[in-house]
């Protein structure tokens, strides 16, 4: 009887208990992630955990989860990935007519080959799909190495996904909208030969010059973050920016599709501007990191606490010792 009345309510209340557990389900995992981005990792030297390592069945066998843990990551991001392409494929032929329009329109291309429109079409999709995979790829990244980093620097990680989303198609958006035409232009008007555009050629051109481009406006992303962990001092930059200017027009001249000097100051003119950039958002790291070394109640400040307590409570025991 004591079963039956205890089924019998399970039966009533279970559309309460799931009414609740829907409502409650993103307050936990809110809970549960911001646990996460808040707790403090194993700070074991690496030369110890390579010992270990060698000596230790359960470290070997932890190593093994952990590449079983990166695989399952990378398989995330590849499975993402086919989504992507596969939403790209839907859109393609939109984006290859959008692609087209710094030379006049998809009408002024023209196909010698009999596959080419078929390639055009795979490599505009995939991509597209890369580009739109960017962020979950990165998310995926961060989530397996978030574990083993301190809680500052996994909320910095976590902020520089969408930041390096943005500037990566803030680059590939310069690139179509302010290069592209003054490059194709120049091109087109060289000398006095009649030109005739490929498909092929002109989009692994767009695709490849749009990505480059992209990568290279992620720099001051990348200098913050080497700077917030002590890799970079601003102060070198500083100090260093002529040869920086000069790397700078020799990146530039490999990316620029011309000989132009038009072109290439396109291309410079931005990159200079991201570099002093990049300097503000090194000092911005520094400062950051050097507050959050003085700031007792970080791990670092706790430490160095605990050293001082403990080189005073010795202090006042050889005092003592002498005294007596």
């Amino acid at each position: 009887m004591r079963n039956f009345l205890s089924g019998l309510w399970r039966v009533i209340t279970f559309p309460f208990r799931l009414f609740y557990n829907i409502i409650a389900f993103p307050f936990r995992k809110i809970s549960q992630f911001n646990k996460f981005l808040n707790t403090e990792p194993d700070d074991r030297p690496v030369t110890e955990i390579f010992i270990d390592l060698t000596t230790n069945e359960e470290m070997r066998q932890m190593l093994w989860d952990q590449v079983e843990a990166l695989r399952m990551h990378l398989l995330r991001a590849v499975l993402a990935l086919v989504v992507t392409v596969g939403i790209s494929f839907i859109f393609a032929e939109r984006i290859i007519n959008y692609l087209a329009r710094p030379a006049g329109g998809i009408d002024e291309l023209v196909a010698i080959e009999v596959t080419e429109s078929v390639s055009v079409f795979m490599k505009v999709a995939l991509f597209s799909g890369i580009a739109l995979a960017i962020p979950y790829i990165a998310f995926e990244l961060w989530l397996f190495a978030a574990p083993g980093l301190k809680p500052r620097e996994r909320k910095m990680g976590l902020a520089g996904i969408p930041l390096a989303s943005i500037f990566f198609f803030g680059g590939a958006a310069f690139t179509f909208y302010a290069m592209l035409p003054t490059a194709l232009f120049f091109l087109n008007n060289f000398m006095d030969f009649k030109n005739q555009w490929h498909p092929e050629s002109y989009y692994s051109f767009v695709i490849g010059l749009m990505f480059w481009i992209g990568v290279a406006f992620e720099f001051p992303l990348v200098i913050y973050v080497l700077t917030a962990i002590g890799l970079i001092k601003p102060k070198i930059l500083v100090e260093q920016w002529k040869l920086a200017i000069v790397i700078i027009t020799i990146v530039a001249a490999i990316i620029t599709p011309t000989v132009d000097p038009l072109n290439q100051g396109l291309v410079m003119a931005p990159m200079i501007l991201l570099y002093f950039v990049s300097i503000g958002l090194s000092y911005i790291a520094a400062a950051g990191r050097e507050r959050n070394q003085a700031d007792p109640s970080t791990g670092s400040g706790q430490d160095e606490q605990k050293k001082t307590d403990e080189a005073e409570s010795g202090l006042g025991g050889e005092g003592s010792d002498r005294s007596i």
